[in-house]
């Protein structure tokens, strides 16, 4: 099934930049980078896509926008539910399209789920109906130093794919780097992708011996080098590679508020489309929560929480509980809290909170291995933050857990 687009009549070389990075390597920062050089008079719009149903990334980057403005030369979009390029093109063409035709943007940037593969996403935005729609700009990859530095990474597929398919890569949390193990990066760098450019990042706070005058200059170096491959044609652009992916399957349950009682939906086992996705990501009325889904992938488990604005849960409990959780891989959520209103971010190498303006409800969302981790790759590492290791997880107990931290 196709999509009839015509965009030699609606749309016509918009400058579209994908900002790519596995799971856990900061793409929002870079993204919110990107956005902070934006012009004042230009409008662009931001598509992302989520591989879990609760959208989180998309809510916390519109509520950054300080002023209404600002708010309306950034039309974001979100996609979830899966990956857009995995199962049809159809889910891509329907969201580009809308995007560009609801708010005629200037330049498109495009962040896709971090366990995606970049290749295929390249392919479909290769094909003849985007190409007078979208002028393709250089495919920025961001790279987490952390993360390189453990083998389970480094000698991931999905890991490599997306050094691979770079046009530029974006290098962040390096600090503990030192000199030949940064040289080390680059060599490995260049055995998979030798065209690749590289940019480091400049953190935040800086941690070497700099003058404040010279942090300064570092950070608008760092900010023009990242601006300018907005402007720089893809050369891989073009690189086409069919990725065989598994159907997604998901189950979605209802919850209610603590009474120390649950009552359950009835579940589906189906593949994810379009209808499915934008239902689940536009649900939220205060009738329609609390409420939590969960879906098996390959050896991944996700499952996501949206609880009522109203719900305050105590940050010491949630956090302690959100730790213990077996083998997680990544938890995401912003969350009404005993603390405020937090925004949680957690990868097995770092631990991140920060309070957030009042939002609409509460997001939580996590991904878990669901085997024991048993290769020998997998085995070395030296993450600081060691979830346990399971093969099952009991959801229903999960929420009864979660909803016995409402205050």
């Amino acid at each position: 099934m196709s999509l009839s687009l015509k965009p030699s009549t609606i749309f016509q070389n918009i400058p579209c930049t994908l900002v790519t990075g596995f799971l856990g390597a900061g793409k929002t920062t870079v993204i919110n980078q990107l956005l902070a050089t934006k012009p004042v008079d230009e409008r662009w719009a931001l598509l992302i896509n989520e591989f879990g149903h609760i959208g989180i990334d998309g809510a916390l980057l519109a509520s950054s926008q300080d002023s209404t403005a600002e708010q309306d030369s950034i039309a974001i979009r979100e996609v979830s539910g899966g990956c857009i390029c995995c199962t049809s093109q159809l889910p891509l063409q329907i969201a580009i399209s809308r995007l560009l035709s609801d708010h005629h943007p200037q330049r498109l940037l495009i962040e896709p789920t971090g366990l995606a593969h970049p290749r295929e996403l390249i392919r479909q935005l290769s094909a003849s109906h985007w190409q007078t729609a979208l002028k393709m700009q250089a495919v920025i990859t961001v790279l987490s130093g952390v993360q390189w530095q453990q083998v389970k990474y480094r000698t991931h597929e999905g890991f490599q794919a997306h050094v691979r398919d770079a046009d530029v890569l974006v290098v962040n949390r390096y600090d503990q780097l030192n000199a030949g193990e940064k040289q080390a990066l680059i060599e490995w760098i260049a055995t998979l992708n030798s065209q690749a450019s590289i940019i480091w990042a400049v953190s935040e706070p800086m941690t070497t011996d700099t003058t404040e005058a010279s942090s300064v200059d570092l950070a608008k170096a760092y900010a023009s080098a990242l601006s300018t491959q907005l402007s720089k044609p893809s050369q891989v652009i073009s690189a086409q590679r069919k990725v065989a992916i598994a159907s997604l399957q998901r189950s979605t349950v209802s919850l209610r508020p603590q009474t120390n009682s649950l009552t359950m939906a009835s579940s589906a086992s189906t593949a994810i489309d379009e209808s499915d996705t934008q239902n689940i990501t536009n649900t939220g009325t205060d009738t329609d929560l609390p409420y939590r889904y969960h879906e098996n992938q390959q050896d991944l488990a996700l499952a996501g929480w949206r609880l009522p604005a109203s719900y305050i849960l105590n940050a010491d409990d949630l956090q302690n509980w959100l730790l213990a959780l077996p083998n997680w891989q990544r938890i995401k959520g912003v969350v009404h809290t005993s603390d405020g209103w937090l925004q949680i971010n957690f990868t097995p190498d770092s631990l991140t909170t920060s309070t957030v303006e009042t939002q609409s409800d509460s997001r939580l969302e996590i991904i878990l291995q669901l085997e024991d981790i048993s290769d020998t790759a997998l085995e070395a590492t030296d993450s600081q933050y060691q979830p346990k290791t399971s093969t099952a997880i009991d959801w229903e107990a999960c929420d009864r857990e979660l909803m016995a931290m409402v205050i």
